[in-house]
């Protein structure tokens, strides 16, 4: 690699975005008293992951409305002010504040959640892995719904954390190669 081609690299940035077509948001809960698990997911959403000089930032916003677990009178009142007041807050976001690699396709991600009107602080473990026209994002994390002001449900029966799972496949907006992509995940075969 040459100078130039050097600066280049370390000034131009690698955007990915969200496939909507091929990504799923989903979650996880246990309810009346853990005998029974909720399923549900987001069907509405955009994020990005961005690699920069000045660093790695990821972000996933989900629209609250597009909730679904299957029930139209559960969703409706998970969209209520008991929940996700949906009405008042129509999104959750969330936002990388800190994002470093620790293995091959690993890396470790500190951000912050804002859903309902809270902003809770989250550390997860995201894996990424190049795919045929992309990369490939996926990470779990617990949450627990009470710090975002969420009830527990008539007589506590929803239990803590709710579990969240993200597979994204993202389709590059801009960057310089493959290899470099490749590079940068560690992957680059020697």
């Amino acid at each position: 690699m040459n100078t130039m081609e050097h600066q280049r690299r370390e000034t131009a940035p690698s955007v990915w975005s969200v496939d909507r077509g091929e990504t799923c948001v989903q979650f996880t809960v246990k309810t009346f008293w853990g005998l029974a698990t909720v399923r549900g997911r987001f069907d509405r959403f955009a994020g990005s992951y961005a690699v920069t000089p000045e660093g790695t930032n990821i972000e996933l916003v989900l629209d609250a409305g597009s909730l679904d677990t299957g029930n139209a009178t559960r969703d409706k009142h998970l969209r209520s002010e008991d929940f996700f007041d949906a009405a008042g807050h129509p999104e959750l976001r969330f936002a990388s504040s800190r994002v470093w690699p620790a293995d091959d396709g690993t890396l470790l991600v500190e951000g912050g959640l804002e859903a309902a009107g809270k902003l809770v602080p989250l550390r997860f473990v995201a894996h990424v892995r190049p795919v045929e026209d992309g990369l490939e994002v996926t990470a779990e994390t617990q949450i627990d719904q009470k710090l975002l002001g969420m009830s527990s449900g008539p007589l506590g029966m929803i239990r803590r954390p709710a579990l969240v799972s993200v597979k994204a496949h993202l389709r590059p907006e801009w960057h310089q190669t493959d290899a470099e992509a490749e590079e940068w995940l560690g992957t680059a075969s020697s």
